[in-house]
């Protein structure tokens, strides 16, 4: 394995954890809190990217992508996957998080048109799948009697399932700019969009806030996670991208459900199911399938 192979897999290592790990902070502080720190924290590293003159030669339409990009990828993504996993498990909220290659590719093909292949397809069917498995599974549980933690894992998943739309949405829209800007300048405007977005909900939460009530240890990992999601997993998967062929960096996605799922079993005491089990084989899978590549047999000589 080479050490671009290394970098994608430690970026879906930070990623999955952060499943987890945000998990374990809102427990103490809350969402909006978490969210608006997370981005002064990136803001902090990334600021002396804010070049006025770079900023300048930003064409106004590329600012518009930029805000859209903000609005949905970090902003309604970390609203959505934060309050998910307050809800529901982080092994739950991994397996679907994993689910945004196929809906990707399930957007593209609903709004630009992009027809899938066969494999895009199976792909998308298996995920599908194994988000459903997971929700039919706490149905099952809430038809048994545990109504109150069945309802509320089902909305976190819903949650979860919505911030991976927008994130899918993110990814979309990113295309375009992704030939103009350097992917770095994106991830530090969008996350400056972030926080405007993110001060008039988090503002007067930080301003009455008790922040004696939180442990130090979940203090540092509010750093962490405002570091890992925001700048260490992202140079990370943009710096292994270009040196992996783009048929082969799919199946490192798969990485992120797993990290999420080894997380709440060793630190949150969670217990994998039989249906997570059953929807990270299918979501797993799927990664796999859409990855693979098709060796092209040249035609006999007539």
């Amino acid at each position: 394995m080479n050490r671009y192979a290394l970098f994608l897999i430690l970026s879906m290592l930070f990623v999955g954890s952060n499943v987890g790990i945000g998990k374990s902070i809102v427990a103490f502080v809350p969402v909006a809190i978490l969210a608006t720190l997370r981005f002064v924290i990136a803001i902090a590293v990334l600021w002396p990217l804010f070049s006025p003159v770079k900023m300048r030669a930003v064409k106004r339409g590329e600012w518009l992508n930029l805000f859209l990009q903000a609005f949905f990828g970090t902003f309604m993504f970390t609203l959505l996957m934060l309050n998910g996993v307050q809800r529901t498990s982080a092994v739950a909220a991994g397996v679907i998080t994993s689910t945004i290659p196929a809906i990707v590719a399930l957007f593209a093909w609903l709004i630009l048109r992009e027809k899938p292949n066969g494999r895009a397809l199976v792909s998308i069917a298996l995920a599908i799948a194994g988000v459903v498995t997971i929700n039919l599974a706490n149905g099952s549980t809430a038809a048994h009697g545990a109504h109150g933690d069945a309802s509320g894992s089902l909305t976190g998943n819903l949650l979860i399932l919505g911030a991976v739309c927008c994130e899918s949405i993110y990814v979309i829209l990113s295309r375009r700019l992704t030939q103009t800007l350097a992917p770095i300048d994106i991830c530090a405007y969008t996350h400056l969009f972030g926080l405007f977005l993110m001060l008039p909900l988090g503002a007067t939460a930080l301003w009455h806030f008790d922040y004696a009530s939180v442990p130090a240890g979940t203090w540092a990992l509010i750093v962490w996670y405002g570091l890992s999601a925001s700048i260490f997993s992202f140079w990370l998967w943009m710096k292994g991208i270009r040196h992996v062929p783009g048929s082969l960096a799919g199946v490192f996605s798969a990485v992120l459900p797993i990290a999420a799922a080894a997380y709440g079993i060793a630190f949150l005491g969670e217990r994998p199911t039989l249906a997570h089990g059953i929807a990270l084989a299918c979501v797993v899978a799927g990664i796999v399938l859409a990855s693979l590549r098709v060796k092209h047999v040249p035609a006999a000589a007539s």
